[in-house]
């Protein structure tokens, strides 16, 4: 015994499965704040007096103070230590988010270099590994990082920067440059569109601030960047904020409507109803934002795209794209142009409200069908007589089809029975055949042997 135990000791295969240490769970964090048993610990840090009770004078000074005593980063794996430093950081960029959302002449040339700085300190980091590898974004709350508490608000902070009516794009530009876009741009590029919601929020408050005619770098941003961010996995995730976007660039230059329509058309979702859905929803922004002259150019494809969904069979999607009815805007751009919408929307419409089996959605169909027939009378009686008429023409080539199947059959089974009579034939003739022969065979067998004995005989 003690020499097998000996050799299983030393054998580092046969034991290797047994002596594996069980996997220990991933905390989410970042890097940046993973604990260190050789590393310096975070300094401690002491509230400053607050912001309003400072002079004016000394504002600016004690602005900067704070910008730089929040560039201290703490070890969030560690629950228990530097408590009152980490409630004293997070109480400081509260105050500084209100500071810059409500004074006005406070974001003066030396404090750009120090809100960037304070900015990438807390942000920029080595992202963790996920957690659950079956995370789905659509459908599992995400795990917010440890850090996030101090993490939202300097986002929320640098977004009110951003957003503050004393923000100097021209002086922005040396700090906020190349370097730090591209940083932020890698913490999006995981799979996993971290911030992404947050950075397009932040995006749309600079869209709205583009000055006009639009450069033509911001065009192709939109149709290269924001127009494919459509088909991302997990685009639940920050749908609404990608759409704002999109909104706020049609409503700074219409004459993309026609360019942002047709891309969202390439891209439409062919097996993810979710998607279709906050497409549709997408679509109906566009709509309410959209001019009459920019309608014309997008009305045929757009709404061939809206009848597919109406007769869609999941529910949802049709429901949603029914509802574009409700929208006051939607249906007079719809009435102006109805001699192009109803011949493309009528076919569907008709069919479903006979054939669909969610009674809700006949329920609504029928409710669109009366307002397209409020809208242009003569029209739709003229759709109704074409589509009972292509109808009747349809069920009549079908039951030719039929007709023509059931001929077909009735001669392949004619050609079949003509086949078994014919080899019966041929077998029979072949037999009888066989059978004279052998008559013939004998007869002269038999005559052989007649001569033979006579021959003896002799």
């Amino acid at each position: 015994m003690s020499a097998i135990y000996a050799s299983e000791k030393v054998d580092g295969f046969t034991r290797k499965s047994v002596r594996k240490a069980p996997r220990q769970r991933i905390c989410q964090g970042s890097s940046q704040f993973a604990a260190s048993s050789s590393g310096p610990a975070a300094p401690e840090i002491s509230a400053l007096p607050q912001l309003g009770d400072a002079s004016s004078t000394q504002q600016h000074e004690l602005f900067m103070q704070k910008l730089q005593q929040c560039c201290v980063l703490f070890d969030f794996y560690d629950t228990v230590t530097d408590l009152k430093s980490k409630e004293t950081k997070r109480a400081t960029l509260r105050e500084l988010v209100d500071y810059v959302s409500t004074n006005r002449g406070v974001l003066v040339e030396p404090v750009y270099p120090e809100i960037t700085t304070m900015v990438c300190t807390n942000i920029f980091r080595t992202l963790p590994p996920s957690e659950n590898p079956d995370f789905d974004p659509e459908e599992d709350e995400p795990t917010l990082e440890a850090s996030w508490p101090h993490m939202q608000l300097v986002y929320e902070f640098f977004l009110r920067f951003l957003e503050n009516p004393d923000f100097q794009p021209s002086t922005a530009k040396r700090y906020i440059d190349q370097k730090f876009v591209l940083q932020v741009y890698e913490l999006c590029i995981k799979g996993h569109f971290n911030g992404v919601a947050e950075f397009l929020e932040i995006l749309g408050s600079i869209i709205n601030g583009f000055a006009l005619p639009l450069k033509a770098e911001h065009k192709q941003f939109l149709m290269k960047i924001l127009i494919p961010l459509h088909t991302a996995k997990g685009l639940a995730l920050f749908h609404a904020q990608l759409a704002y976007c999109v909104v706020q660039f049609i409503e700074k230059d219409p004459t993309l409507t026609e360019v942002v329509v047709r891309g969202l058309l390439k891209f439409w979702p062919k097996t993810c109803s979710q998607k279709e859905v906050m497409f549709l929803g997408e679509i109906e922004e566009i709509l309410d934002v959209i001019e009459p002259t920019q309608f014309k150019k997008i009305q045929e494809p757009l709404f061939k795209q809206i009848s597919k969904c109406v007769a869609s069979p999941h529910f949802q999607v049709a429901e949603r794209a029914l509802y574009f009815c409700n929208n006051e805007y939607i249906l007079s751009l719809i009435e102006e142009n109805n001699a192009k919408i109803l011949p493309i929307m009528f076919g569907n419409l008709y069919r479903i409200s006979k054939e669909h089996w969610n009674p809700t959605i006949v329920a609504l169909v029928y409710n669109v069908l009366k307002t397209l027939m409020e809208m242009n009378g003569k029209l739709f009686d003229e759709l109704t007589a074409s589509y009972k008429s292509d109808r009747q023409r349809e069920k009549k080539k079908e039951q030719e089809r039929e007709e023509l199947w059931r001929k077909l059959d009735e001669l392949r089974l004619q050609e079949r029975i003509a086949i078994q009579n014919n080899r019966h034939e041929i077998q029979f003739t072949y037999s009888n055949n066989n059978n004279l022969h052998d008559k013939d065979e004998n007869t002269a067998a038999a005559v052989t042997d007649r001569i033979e004995s006579d021959t003896w005989a002799k």
